[in-house]
């Protein structure tokens, strides 16, 4: 491994269930991120738009109106919520088979842990538009095993006027607060018991910046109310051993591990 990421940093990771690494790429290579989904969603790019799946934001700013993650295109514009499976764009893959994040499934699932992507996911909150999302954990009760390590990658400053994440720190402590629902969202209760204003920590980040989050950490964002974009780029890794078990076996892509997808197979395959 290329020790990359310091013991310290560990430290406060397991502590408090998140990290703050900086910036970890070249600010041109942030740019290119950013022209790139914005090429997706322009309907510019030259991908296979089957194999994503895209999500509108939702007006009015109701996060119960959003429509289902549905694959295909659905617009030439730039007011999408959510766009997952980008681990078939070449230039996202690379981003996200970086040593760095190599290191961090390493030290979470073990050295030499084959790892796949559950979820490789473009997060936008449009400019004066966005949802608040309420406070929740990141549920997968679904799963065989449970992945623990979510890599956010800032591709705008992230401030609290355009709806930076909320995090309460430590909370990751607690395990599943509701272990038996589908919701990950807290109830009225638990947010007053967990969730007090002066437990809550702002995000904010420079572009470029890297943020390594456990998956149990209360979290929670406002809605964007600025006149810019608040876009990030956030990649579950688990263990690619890991399976559905409530309906047919989903196949994740492989991102780590002898049979990891490359890019000259993307490009091959374009």
């Amino acid at each position: 491994m290329h020790n990359l990421i310091s013991e310290n940093q560990w430290a406060d990771f397991d502590e408090h269930g998140y990290v703050k690494l900086g910036n970890v790429v070249e600010a041109d290579t942030i740019e290119n991120l950013g022209q790139r989904i914005n090429e997706i969603m322009l309907g510019q790019a030259e991908l296979n738009y089957d194999q994503i799946t895209m999500q509108e934001d939702a007006d009015p700013n109701d996060y119960e109106t959003h429509k289902p993650h549905t694959q295909g295109h659905k617009g030439r514009h730039l007011n999408y919520r959510k766009i997952q499976k980008l681990e078939f764009d070449p230039l996202f893959l690379r981003h996200m088979q970086l040593p760095i994040f190599e290191e961090a499934c390493a030290r979470i699932y073990g050295t030499g842990t084959p790892i796949t992507a559950f979820r490789a996911m473009f997060i936008n909150k449009p400019a004066g538009r966005g949802t608040f999302l309420r406070w929740h954990q990141d549920l997968f009760n679904f799963l065989s095993a449970t992945p623990f390590l979510t890599a956010w990658t800032a591709l705008d400053t992230a401030t609290v006027k355009n709806g930076c994440i909320q995090i309460i720190p430590g909370s990751h402590k607690l395990g599943y607060l509701n272990p038996n629902l589908r919701s990950a969202f807290l109830s009225d209760e638990q947010v007053d018991q967990h969730c007090s204003k002066e437990k809550v920590v702002h995000l904010t980040v420079d572009s470029g910046e890297v943020i390594l989050l456990h998956n149990w950490l209360l979290h929670s964002s406002d809605r964007n109310n600025t006149d810019t974009p608040r876009r990030a780029f956030s990649v579950c890794y688990m263990d690619a051993a890991t399976k559905r078990i409530d309906g047919p076996d989903t196949k994740y892509t492989q991102i780590f591990g002898p049979d990891a997808l490359t890019t000259e197979q993307l490009e091959a395959s374009a």
